[in-house]
């Protein structure tokens, strides 16, 4: 029997390392699993880590089965909530993965989380089979469960992660919902005058030729813009889908990604929402990053590549290299102009109190309730708005047909 050293993790994300007396590599890593452990590396005493024969552990999922879609983040929060309830019952880690993975209908992510599970068997660590799959684990994902199996507090990890991601779900619902309903409205309302332009307007200027009367200035100006609209109606639907293109071709862009970044945070009512928005996912993810352990430089990194604003992360990046040097956070945030005094302020109290990641929790949780407060708001003024604006342009249109009719009438009575 050979003496092989191991290193491995318990169902908490403990790392254990140990030796063990076993036949061969194989046999030492049955014997691990037998003890409740996960390996992660196994080698004889003095030797190469490997399986048998020297070759290296590797997990049993192979080629997933191919799947239509990608992972959604609705999909991946239901995930992590549920793995971080059943770590939290002190079940084993494998188990967890393979009961939800059991309980998924076919789609990617089960084919994911069925990889994971069978590496996570075979040896790997947990942050180590979800850096696999990138496309459904990013960095700041992979990175808080790494920091939790260095901790040794992986279910804490999980239930903070989880708590992370329902936050940042509620918001982005606000967000869109907020978006949903004044577009609905008046992409309906775009087609109903349309339809008046290119069918009812039409009729009208058929009558007036007839009479051969002198027409209105603002009745000329409606029959102008109806023959425009008769004449080129296919631009309607064409803006809108040459906008999105343009969107994304210039997203692919730096200079253009920067361009359209600085637009959102600047654009008239839902500007101001788009700011407190990316104000709260960063000061979120950095508060969560740092409280799960991880270094504030790494943790800097993270965010700037996961906050989604290239604005926001040119002003991250320029904290990342002031803090390098040994300056402070506050400093160069306030000269980005995207943050708030009392941002800055709480940042710098909380570098002050050695509590940041407390401070950044609590200055997204109040940046919640503003973005809460100004979508109400905002709908509150929307829907008066729109209901002006449809009404004036209905009654452009009426005033401009009418004046000819009664022009008309008075002529016959006179």
């Amino acid at each position: 029997m050979a003496v092989f050293t191991y290193e491995a993790v318990d169902n908490k994300g403990k790392k254990i390392k140990a030796d063990v007396e076993a036949s061969n590599t194989q046999d030492a890593i049955n014997k691990v699993h037998k003890m409740g452990l996960f390996p992660t590396t196994v080698k004889p005493k003095g030797g190469e880590a490997g399986g048998a024969g020297g070759a290296p552990i590797k997990g049993k999922g192979g080629k997933a089965p191919f799947t239509f879609g990608g992972v959604s983040q609705k999909q991946l929060t239901t995930f992590t909530v549920q793995l971080s309830i059943l770590q939290d019952a002190g079940l084993p880690l494998v188990r967890s993965l393979k009961i939800l993975s059991g309980q998924m209908k076919p789609c990617l992510l089960k084919n994911i989380v069925e990889q994971v599970a069978d590496d996570v068997e075979s040896g790997s660590s947990l942050s180590e089979a979800l850096s696999k799959h990138p496309k459904a684990f990013d960095k700041l994902y992979v990175n808080m469960v790494k920091a939790g199996e260095a901790g040794g507090v992986l279910d804490t990890i999980l239930q903070r992660l989880a708590a992370f991601m329902e936050k940042a779900q509620k918001l982005k619902r606000k967000v869109i919902g907020a978006s949903i309903y004044p577009v609905a409205v008046m992409s309906i309302a775009v087609l109903i005058v349309a339809g008046i332009m290119v069918f009812v307007i039409p009729q009208f200027k058929k009558v007036f030729d007839d009479m051969k009367m002198a027409l209105p200035f603002v009745t000329s100006i409606l029959l102008t813009i109806s023959e425009f609209v008769a004449g080129f109606w296919f631009l309607i639907p064409a803006f809108p889908i040459l906008l999105v293109l343009g969107i994304k071709i210039m997203n692919r862009n730096k200079a253009g990604k920067l361009m359209l970044d600085k637009l959102k945070l600047h654009m008239p009512l839902f500007g101001n929402i788009m700011r407190k928005a990316t104000i709260s996912r960063f000061c979120r993810t950095l508060g969560t990053l740092i409280t799960s352990g991880v270094p504030i430089l790494e943790a800097l990194a993270i965010v700037r590549g996961a906050i989604g604003n290239e604005v926001v992360s040119n002003a991250i990046q320029t904290v990342h290299d002031s803090i390098r040097e040994g300056e402070s956070i506050a400093d160069p945030l306030a000269q980005s102009g995207i943050f708030d005094d009392i941002v800055i302020n709480m940042i710098d109290v909380g570098e002050e109190t050695g509590e940041l990641d407390k401070m950044l929790v609590k200055i997204a949780d109040n940046y919640d309730e503003e973005v809460d407060a100004a979508v109400e708001g905002l709908m509150s003024i929307l829907e008066p708005a729109m209901i002006i604006g449809m009404g004036g342009t209905i009654g452009f249109i009426v005033i401009a047909l009418f004046m000819p009719l009664i022009d008309l009438i008075k002529g016959m009575q006179g």
